[in-house]
């Protein structure tokens, strides 16, 4: 982390000393030398994670990497401050442009401003100082040549459990029935064009050995004429590989193969393979660019070749692409059930005949479920308890301390180790945001557009030209998925994540590096001792309301708080945080609170705000004074009324909330050209008009939310929409009694997602021509238009007329209609009596919900032509499973999973759900 902080710096410093050369002259110059003294000793700090962390690492490493990275935070912290003067001075600036400024107020504030530049220059000279010392201080004690021979004992230390895997027995292996059967397929099976099999998955998940039962298939075997498994790992050469290849292969490999390049290298093994048909293993891979590396090797003779690859990053897949078939399969984590039986089999092999004694079940239970589905860590931890006593005591502290447990035995210690490979391989930028899960209690869910928003206001997204912060951002979280470091809890339509979580295990890792790179302190209940306060920490993460605890918690270095209680936060504390801290990151989400902090215009630095869910009714004035602000979330609270001071947050670029009313704001929302994201909002009767064109300077805006739209809105709205070219999302809510008139001229061509509800004319006029439109949610005055029917990128379509009526009684998809769509939702119709579905229509759909149509008494018997649906609710309908054609579901679909039937008991006056059939 000693890197990643310096690094943090030197990328902080370049920009002020190209952008702002003119400003604070003198200043500059002082961060040049820092900026050199700190890019001098940065590749000596590439391995400085490992290094801080490492158990053999000498300890006068570990006390010079803390100093760097106190060091690194100092300076950090002075950047701030200087950003904010610098912003401050510019601020002033503008507003004198505007008036006429006193000499009197000239002289006093050029006083105050000399005075600042004095301190700040200081502050740069004590840094230098510090820098050039710890850097004399490495040369002088060689720790360097330390940590080089640490790092040689320490790979001595621990059992590596993977190598188990190439030799596991056949009835030992839980879970893999399905991939294997599939795998075995894709080998043996298909086109004769060489092919890449991946498997892919976390570490410890079992690649390695469903590769193996593959490649050791007698089937397999008998069907290639020759075959190689090659393990690649992190460290290889190409020219290693190709050798151990001809070694496999040939058994009797070319004279001179020790002193072939590369070329000759590649030569031999086509010429070996070129009327082969063969398949070959390579295990473990990491690199991105091996495929560029071993293709031409790998010759594709068109003889129904195949390449199985390993790996934990979908990336090295991707590459492979370019230039061959590729099929993937990722590994999912074993089911509780598969999970106990595998942690059985290991713990009791020779006891209690294989079965587990009642008394140790329920702790069991806890250890596996504390596993969470990954194999390595089950049958590590089944085949430790196996030479343990077999007692609930003891299995209760093991698991109880399963943390402390997997530092300190040898065996155990293999489970961190493999894990931590993943993060070791991580480039610098993406070590802070895989960290940052550590600030989150164990099995939360984050969503992904909340994690971006904090990492961004944390400074770990780089710019890239051409694309918003966000944009890299969410390229980030996609790398470290693919990496199978992070998994996707729940995903949007279109694929992407909307809610992700690490791994228990993971999380494990991550924690006990927080602690020794100084990135965060978590504090949960069973943190109750003052010690757990103790050292530095840039970060806060609290599930507590103990007040001993957080009455305690003082220190100047934080710069993120977050809560996670969901309990009432002390009004004290509340209080005196604007007192206490710099925050860059404050987030009570879920918290409740009685009241905001009068002073939070104090943080100054502060990024990213969360009031979400707690409860509060009002905003204080003085939040106007921060500056900085990007994202400002009061979702969930009773706040309707927007101070007009939030006009002054000309940084800020998501303003959230539920039902705002920002008819204050209306003569400076103009101003906030930041805003990326505005929902909900109100519009009041009153300045309505006004508001609404000033929206139309908002430019950058990529989703607005707007509800109580009037018939005298429309012409304005059309206008401010027509030159919103960024939008993706609009959401319009009108009230039920008036017409709108909503005319696009040319509407942005980046919607994705458009909802619409009341009375708007000339409705299907634009949104067909919306072509990446990927959800649409119309509950307006409806046609029985077929030009929606075209939309090529819809996914989701919600088609309602709660409000209004529909008098159509035919409902009509024809051939060819909705070709991606996956889900579709019709409800209120009150006189649709059928709906037609040609066979052609809706090849893609997997959920299909019908809501409240008392006029429709059947469903169609086409429905069993949807061949990949797999979901049919029915709410609230006058069709039961009599009804369904050829006899009911279970014969008519038979692919579909579920079928859920909600209706309305009148004998109960209450809604029940009857599921006729679920299939697994």
């Amino acid at each position: 982390m000693a890197e990643m902080a310096v690094s943090f710096a030197v990328d902080h410093l370049l920009p002020l000393l190209t952008d702002e050369a003119t400003l604070l002259r003198g200043l500059h110059r002082g961060f040049g030398d820092i900026k050199d003294e700190l890019e001098s000793i940065q590749a000596f700090l590439k391995d400085a994670d490992r290094r801080a962390a490492a158990d053999e690492g000498s300890e006068g490493v570990k006390t010079w990497v803390k100093q760097v990275r106190q060091v690194a935070f100092q300076i950090e912290d002075i950047i701030d401050d200087y950003l904010i003067h610098l912003g401050q001075q510019q601020h002033q600036q503008q507003e004198h442009q505007h008036g006429c400024a006193a000499p009197l107020h000239n002289i006093a504030e050029l006083i105050i401003t000399l005075k600042r530049r004095h301190q700040i220059a200081s502050e740069i000279q004590e840094i230098k100082s510090c820098v050039r010392e710890i850097k004399d201080r490495s040369d002088r004690y060689g720790f360097q040549r330390q940590q080089q021979v640490s790092s040689s004992r320490e790979n001595a230390k621990w059992y590596d459990p993977r190598t188990a895997a190439l030799y596991i027995d056949e009835a030992e292996v839980l879970g893999f029935e399905v991939p294997k059967d599939e795998l075995i397929g894709w080998l043996l099976k298909g086109r004769a064009e060489r092919a890449v099999i991946s498997v892919v998955g976390m570490g410890g998940q079992g690649k390695t050995t469903l590769a193996k039962k593959d490649f050791d298939n007698h089937k397999v075997i008998a069907h290639f004429d020759c075959h190689a498994w090659i393990t690649v790992s992190q460290s290889y050469t190409v020219e290693g590989l190709l050798r151990d290849m001809l070694h496999k292969f040939c058994g009797d490999p070319p004279q001179g193969i020790l002193q072939m390049d590369r070329d000759s290298l590649i030569n031999a093994v086509r010429d070996y393979l070129q009327q082969k048909r063969y398949v070959v293993v390579f295990d473990d891979v990491w690199n991105k660019h091996f495929w560029d590396e071993i293709q031409f090797a790998v010759i594709d003779n068109k003889n129904g070749s195949r390449i199985v690859i390993t790996t934990r990053k979908m990336e090295v897949i991707m590459s492979c692409k370019k230039s061959s078939l590729v099929q993937v399969h990722e590994l999912q984590p074993l089911t509780q059930e598969q999970s106990l039986e595998l942690f059985y089999k290991k713990a009791f092999r020779f006891d209690f005949d294989g079965c587990c004694p009642e008394e140790l079940t329920e702790i069991s239970s806890k250890i596996v479920k504390k596993c969470n589905g990954l194999p390595l860590a089950i049958v590590t931890i089944g085949g430790f308890l196996s030479t343990k006593e077999k007692n609930p005591f003891e299995w209760t502290r093991f698991s109880q301390n399963l943390s402390s447990e997997l530092d300190k035995d040898s065996h155990l210690i293999g489970i961190t180790k493999i894990l931590g490979f993943s993060y070791d391989d991580l480039p610098y930028y993406l070590k802070s945001c895989f960290l940052y899960f550590g600030v989150y209690p164990e099995d939360y869910e984050v969503k992904s557009e909340r994690l971006i928003r904090q990492w961004i206001a944390e400074g770990f997204v780089k710019e890239e030209k051409g694309k918003t912060l966000a944009e890299v951002a969410q390229g980030y979280l996609t790398e470290l998925i693919h990496r199978s470091l992070v998994q996707v809890s729940s995903v949007s339509i279109d694929g992407k994540a909307e809610g992700c979580r690490v791994h228990d295990l993971i999380r494990e890792m991550i924690l006990k590096k927080l602690e020794d790179l100084s990135f965060c302190k978590f504090i949960g209940e069973d943190d109750q001792s003052r010690s757990a306060l103790s050292g530095i920490s840039r970060r806060l993460s609290i599930a507590t309301t103990s007040n001993d605890l957080i009455g305690n918690i003082r220190s100047s270095h934080i710069r993120s708080l977050l809560f996670f209680t969901n309990e009432e936060l002390p009004e004290y504390l509340v209080r005196e945080i604007p007192t206490k801290y710099k925050l860059k990151v404050l987030d009570f989400q879920l918290n409740k609170l009685t009241c905001v902090p009068k002073d939070l215009g104090n943080l100054i630095h502060l990024k990213y705000l969360s009031l979400r869910t707690t409860g509060i009714w009002s905003l204080p004035k003085c939040i106007g004074k921060l500056q900085h602000l990007e994202t400002l979330d009061l979702r969930g609270t009773s706040v309707r009324d927007i101070p007009k001071e939030v006009s002054k947050l000309r940084k800020l670029q998501h303003l959230l909330g539920d039902s705002m009313c920002l008819v204050q704001l209306k003569d400076g929302i103009g101003g906030m050209t930041s805003l990326q994201t505005l929902k909900k909002v109100y519009i009041d009767e009153d300045g309505g008009v006004d508001l609404i064109r000033e929206l139309g300077k908002l430019r950058l805006l990529r989703e607005l939310s707007l509800t109580n739209v009037r018939g005298e809105h429309g012409s304005t709205l059309s206008s401010s929409i027509n030159v919103m070219e960024h939008l993706e999302k609009l959401h319009i809510h009108t009230t039920i009694s008036e017409e709108i008139d909503l005319h696009l001229i040319s509407p942005p061509q980046k919607f994705q997602d458009l909802y619409l509800c009341g009375k708007i004319n000339r409705l299907l006029d634009w949104v067909p021509k919306l072509q990446n439109l990927v959800k649409l949610y119309l509950q307006s005055k409806l046609t029985d238009d077929e030009s929606l029917q075209n939309m090529s990128s819809l996914l989701y379509l919600h088609f309602s007329c709660r409000l209004h009526s529909y008098e159509g009684e035919t409902l009509y998809f024809h051939d060819g209609g909705f070709q991606k769509l996956k889900e579709l939702h019709i409800a209120h119709l009150p006189k649709l009596s059928s709906i037609l579905i040609d066979r052609g229509a809706l090849p893609s759909l997997k959920m299909l919900e019908l809501t409240s149509l008392p006029e429709l008494q059947k469903i169609p018997s086409v429905i069993q032509h949807l061949d990949k649906l797999e979901v049919l609710q029915l709410n609230y309908m006058n069709v039961y499973p009599s009804s369904f054609p050829s006899g009911g579901p279970s014969i008519a679909m038979k692919q579909v999973v579920q079928v859920k039937i909600r209706s309305y008991d009148r004998s109960r006056g209450s809604y029940t759900e009857v599921i006729p059939y679920s299939r697994s």
